[in-house]
């Protein structure tokens, strides 16, 4: 099983804004009880989403924080391909998600069925065949 953040979860995770932060920590800590072999998965749409903010405040510390959780060696990275983009459009026209959300979705939709799509935004649960945990 591949627990695939959402930059919402991300920036709850690391910024541990609360409640936001306890959340994702007890959603993580759940699943790492029912998966032992828990692997963690982000796209690089995340990262981006993620480094926006430490970036505009010049916040070195916080960013230092992504850049580490970012750089770990476990992480799988799911990267933007042509068959994440044209997944990401069907999902777009069929969900009326925005483009970022679509192409999340579709990342995730990459790694197959043993996949735990971890979100702030309900909008998520529309999608058929992502496994959307709410943390919010």
């Amino acid at each position: 099983m591949i627990a695939f953040f959402d930059a919402s979860a991300l920036i709850y995770l690391i910024e541990a804004a609360e409640p936001f932060g306890g959340k994702v920590r007890q959603a993580l800590a759940a699943l790492v009880k029912k998966h032992p072999d828990l692997g963690s998965a982000v796209s690089r749409l995340a990262w981006l989403e993620c480094r926006v903010g430490p970036m505009k405040a010049n916040d070195g510390a916080t960013l230092a924080t992504y850049d580490a959780f970012f750089a770990r060696p476990d992480l799988v990275w799911v990267e933007l391909t042509r068959e994440v983009v044209e997944l990401a459009a069907a999902i777009r026209v069929k969900h009326g998600l925005r483009t970022p959300d679509a192409l999340q979705a579709a990342s995730c939709l990459q790694l197959g069925p043993r996949h735990i799509f971890l979100t702030g935004d309900a909008a998520f649960k529309r999608v058929a065949g992502l496994n959307a945990t709410l943390l919010s």
